[in-house]
């Protein structure tokens, strides 16, 4: 049987994706670690570009099936070869086709194999015109997100300023670094052919998504790391002598560039997450950057944490969350997500800006984040908690004057800004709070 092994690996990664909800993100490296620089690079578009034109995809086979239920298999096989027959112009049509028959067989779906190769003849002597039955319907399906999701950015956004977060959305991004210690002559070539963000101080912008980035990120000299992202961790400034506690810490993308800005006397930086796991990749994250000061602790943030009331001078909640401004780097999130998710998520990012907020001293600041477009997510959660919690006024986050809103919270856009959509709000404790983190004892994970 003649399948490329990029052919194989999507398929074989797009199937997980589909019947166990994991992630790209997860699964590409390590598909793709035995593969050549060639296949790699098949493999991967092949993968995010079928993701991010999956219900377009679909429409079309749903039209030339006549809306015949099929096997996920013959799905997957039908929307990896469609994406190559209408978004792939370097791609002879036979070896689309002719693999693709082969990935069905493989697949263990031999009585498909002429169904499959009907389909995709006839896709290529035809391209039939789609219908759509609303505006909400075209952009659901030209852009390939839910429906229903774009009914709430439309009620939430406008229509138009949807089209537009939507088609950024299905934009392969640039890839946004910093560089870590010492670079290597390599590591300074790429530096020097990267543009500086304008916004973000040591973050670098390759418009070129080089596999030598991703070889000095596995060596250590780089961090890959999206500029709203450096952003928030920038926002966080600690003065010598203070303590600063990052809640949600893991992977550990922050508490690294926060750690290696905030080196002076007497700072204490501490992180913690809730799961073993998370917490090891934090540690090696810190050991790979070179970052040894970091106190690592295991909590659960949902719950009381284990110290005494202001604890710290600056707390960093970078909140777990739905994660739809980064869609165009994760595009199947959009398929995972359903709208009551957003009401649960609120319920836990209150109840965890809560808890840490009374780890703040007087004077302090707790900083909240999310990488979220959802209201849901950001202003309600903060409203809420400035409702509920007197001694704390909001104040502003200490961004540039071009992402600040007119309520005083910063936010960043893909459509807009061409980067990561994230969430950035600051608030300050006005009364209460004095103990120190010194009397108390913490479970320590080192």
């Amino acid at each position: 049987m003649n399948i490329s092994p990029a052919r194989i690996a999507a398929f074989d990664i797009l199937f997980r994706i589909e019947t166990e909800k994991a992630f790209s993100s997860a699964l590409l490296p390590l598909f793709e670690e035995n593969l050549s620089t060639r296949d790699r690079g098949l493999c991967h578009e092949l993968t995010l570009g079928t993701l991010r034109r999956q219900i377009y995809l679909d429409r079309y086979i749903d039209t030339f099936s006549a809306g015949k239920k099929l096997d996920i298999e013959v799905r997957l096989t039908l929307r990896i070869a469609l994406y190559q027959l209408y978004f792939l112009t370097k791609i002879p049509q036979y070896s689309a086709i002719n693999e693709s028959v082969n990935l069905v067989q493989r697949a263990r779906k031999t009585s498909a194999k002429g169904f499959v190769n009907a389909i995709l003849r006839r896709a290529v002597k035809e391209r039939p015109e789609l219908h759509f039955i609303d505006d909400i319907d075209r952009i659901s399906v030209e852009t390939s997100h839910p429906r229903w999701l774009i009914e709430k950015w439309s009620g939430d956004f406008g229509i138009d300023e949807t089209a537009r977060i939507a088609a950024a959305n299905n934009e392969v991004p640039t890839t946004a670094f910093r560089m870590v210690g010492t670079a290597s002559e390599m590591g300074e070539a790429i530096a020097s052919r990267a543009r500086r963000s304008e916004y973000v101080e040591g973050c670098f912008i390759a418009d070129l998504d080089e596999r030598q980035l991703f070889d000095l990120a596995d060596s250590g000299q780089i961090y890959i790391q999206d500029e709203a992202s450096q952003m928030v961790a920038k926002a966080v400034k600690v003065s010598s002598g203070e303590r600063f506690l990052d809640v949600c810490a893991a992977p550990g993308g922050k508490t690294t560039l926060i750690a290696l800005g905030h080196a002076g006397p007497g700072v204490l930086i501490a992180a913690g997450d809730k799961r073993r796991s998370r917490l090891e990749f934090l540690r090696e994250n810190c050991r790979r950057q070179g970052v040894s000061s970091v106190k690592i602790i295991e909590f659960d943030a949902e719950w009381e944490l284990p110290f005494a009331e202001g604890s710290f001078d600056v707390v960093l909640v970078d909140a777990p969350c739905s994660g739809t401004g980064t869609i165009r780097r994760n595009p199947e999130i959009r398929y995972f997500l359903n709208l009551i998710d957003f009401a649960d998520l609120f319920e836990k990012q209150l109840s965890i800006l809560e808890n840490a907020s009374k780890l703040v001293r007087t004077g302090g600041l707790v900083i909240y984040s999310t990488c979220s477009l959802e209201s849901e997510e950001n202003e309600a959660v903060c409203r809420r908690f400035l409702g509920e919690n007197p001694e704390f006024i909001k104040v502003m986050p200490s961004v540039s004057e071009a992402f600040i809103t007119d309520d005083g919270f910063g936010r960043t856009w893909p459509q807009r800004d061409n980067m990561d959509g994230f969430f950035i709000a600051a608030f300050q404790r006005r009364k209460a709070g004095n103990a120190s983190l010194r009397q108390v004892q913490v479970p320590c994970f080192c």
